[in-house]
């Protein structure tokens, strides 16, 4: 049987360019990562190093994502890893990938609401609004529920039903306003860096750097929401690969410069706040700058939102669409051509974690499912050029396979850092996975043939 997915499978308008792209993974990227865990685990786990944690994140983001980029320019599809490894490996291994990475942006986006709230609660309790503890923390926390976290969901989830060209100008000014409010943080804040905070400048030791640094690998997902993004993306073999290394560079820089500016302002010790940038303007008098702060931060980390529920429903889509999960789920609404049953699907479900988990321990979940499907797509990059070593390549990954095999090996140190109670999780989601595939994927879903859908 022929199969419904491939390259121009999909007739929709292309309506993203590079800077929307560009934008979109910038949204993606800068959010909790430079808002609100840069503060937790420079003060749970590395310190002021948390700045190599970041250097060794973006390093291994870097090398991730010129093998993405190959994957992406040679398969335009937004299935992602779930797409490339149908193409290369099969459809177990396929279906493993496609439903880790819909637990990845589920697990993400609601980490991300977890510490918007912090931003709100800042902000209204300078206007001095007080809402009341039990509707802004989960059980956990001596909570009933993250009541915040779990509206702004919804309400991006609405947005995002509208369709891309539409929502994407929403996007692209949340994404402005998010990189003013940093920038204005550092042009504040570093009057007042006190070399001393830096010192000792590695407190937990060599191994709290790497262990920061499976953290805050959580900070550089976003060029994962840009592969999805494939198939409504301009000249894709130029755009994306241009946009992944775009939005990489910029973020990295900007988690440098306010990860030195937070630990030279603050000891890193009182670091452990959800509002971190607030936290430290605040702590130095600067009550209007954090007032604006919070307040960007509460427009800009819907961005990341908005970019990770996309991602996800994109995957959700493409596994529809190939029967691996009901055929619904791939329906595009009639007037804004967005798959909006499963932009809710993740939506709501991205809600629920929100609402009732931790914001530590989700996003370790996340790094834990993102560091395995991205050492997938570095190994799917050295199979396909043996097996097919004649597919055309617009963008290729330079030194041969030295490159993937490096992604491979830093994954793998990354991974050994991470908890053994996160693994536990997914896990547990990985077997409910298998429940799924052996009662409805194995039947339903065809091999992928290659040559056919060429």
């Amino acid at each position: 049987m022929k199969n419904q997915i491939g390259k121009g499978s999909s007739p929709k308008e292309k309506t993203l360019g590079l800077f929307d792209l560009s934008i979109l993974g910038i949204g993606a990227i800068i959010g909790t990562g430079i808002l609100v865990l840069t503060g937790i685990v420079a003060s749970t786990d590395a310190g002021p190093g948390i700045v190599f944690s970041f250097l060794i994140a973006a390093l291994a983001s870097g090398l991730i994502g010129l093998c993405y980029s190959e994957l992406t320019t040679s398969l335009p599809n937004s299935g992602s890893a779930f797409f490339y490894a149908w193409v290369s490996i099969g459809k177990f291994v396929a279906f493993l990938a496609g439903w880790t990475l819909i637990g990845v942006y589920v697990t993400t986006t609601a980490t991300v609401a977890n510490g918007w709230t912090g931003y709100v609660q800042s902000f209204l309790e300078v206007l001095g609004i007080n809402l009341p503890h039990q509707f802004l923390v989960n059980p956990a926390a001596d909570g009933y529920i993250n009541l915040p976290a779990v509206l702004m969901i919804i309400l991006m989830t609405i947005i995002l039903t509208r369709g891309t060209s539409e929502s994407k100008l929403v996007n692209n000014f949340l994404v402005g306003v998010k990189i003013f409010i940093i920038v204005l943080f550092i042009v504040v804040s570093i009057w007042d860096v006190k070399a001393t905070n830096w010192h000792p400048f590695l407190p937990y030791g060599v191994k709290g750097i790497f262990t920061g640094a499976s953290a805050v690998f959580f900070s550089f997902l976003g060029f994962d929401a840009l592969a999805t993004s494939a198939e409504d993306a301009k000249d894709v073999g130029h755009t994306i690969p241009r946009a992944i290394v775009l939005c990489l560079t910029v973020s990295t820089t900007l988690y440098i410069l306010v990860s030195l500016v937070m630990t030279g302002v603050v000891r890193y010790t009182k670091l452990n706040v959800s509002e971190a940038m607030s936290y430290v303007l605040l702590s130095e008098g600067h009550n209007y700058v954090a007032e604006i702060v919070s307040l960007g931060a509460v427009l800009g980390i819907m961005a990341v939102v908005f970019a990770f529920i996309y991602a996800g429903s994109n995957i959700l889509k493409s596994m529809s669409r190939s029967r691996f999960l009901p055929k619904g789920f791939a329906k595009l609404n009639a007037h804004t051509q967005s798959p909006n049953r499963a932009i809710w699907l993740i939506g709501l479900a991205s809600a629920v974690f929100a609402g009732e988990f931790d914001l530590h321990y989700l996003a370790l979940i996340a790094n834990i499912g993102s560091l395995m499907v991205f050492m997938l797509i570095s190994l799917i990059v050295i199979i396909l050029r043996y097996k097919y070593p004649e597919l055309e390549r617009p963008f290729k990954v330079p030194f041969g396979n030295v490159i993937p095999t490096c992604s491979i090996l830093v994954c793998l140190v990354l991974l050994v850092s991470i908890s053994l109670k996160a693994w536990l999780t997914y896990l547990l989601w990985i077997v409910i996975g298998l429940i799924v595939y052996f009662a409805y994927s194995l039947r339903h879903a065809d091999e992928f043939n290659f040559t056919e859908d060429k």
